[in-house]
């Protein structure tokens, strides 16, 4: 499976770290390909590094302006003329999606494929990973959304949250059975 996975390219402290790198090799030995930002920084570089560690395909796609910082040594990249061309390029080359911890980048990128899948532009799977908690608010906000009629659709039609990258991939592979 092709998986989609949006992150912050920043350095972070093992209480995140430590959980993408464990994701990632879950990928790598289920034969999973990382399809991501193709940065070889921060967290971005974490995941990578453990998913080709653990014998996954890596195929980037990084955007001009940050092209010197893409991954050399993946199986594919590509340069996208800017970040709406990325996004698209990055939802049409996966069979899935985890949003796993960033900043402003990440977010846009994650209400982005909902907002798509709301209507129902993409049928993929979508996961939030909240490691650490990290998207407890979100999660508030987005019931909240939902309670008050926001959402035409119900919220566990567009997003799974998961606690770990355990039940992360365990989701995206029954939800990729059912497809």
């Amino acid at each position: 499976m092709n998986i989609c996975v949006f992150l912050s390219a920043a350095d972070l402290d093992d209480r995140y770290t430590v959980p993408a790198r464990e994701f990632a090799e879950l990928l790598g030995r289920g034969g999973h390909t990382l399809v991501w930002g193709g940065s070889e920084s921060g967290l971005m570089k974490v995941v990578a590094d453990g998913v080709q560690a653990a014998g996954g395909r890596l195929v980037g796609v990084s955007v001009e302006f940050l092209a010197a910082k893409a991954r050399t040594n993946a199986d594919e990249m590509v340069i996208a003329r800017d970040l709406a061309e990325r996004k698209a390029l990055l939802l049409e080359k996966a069979d899935a999606v985890v949003i796993m911890v960033g900043g402003t980048g990440t977010l846009d990128e994650a209400t982005e494929i909902l907002e798509l899948k709301k209507h129902g532009k993409h049928t993929k799977p979508v996961v939030l990973l909240n490691t650490a908690g990290f998207y407890d608010g979100l999660r508030q906000q987005f019931q909240r959304m939902e309670d008050e009629g926001f959402l035409p659709v119900p919220l566990t039609d567009l997003v799974f949250f998961a606690k770990d990258g355990v039940g992360a991939l365990a989701y995206l592979e029954e939800a990729a059975g059912h497809q």
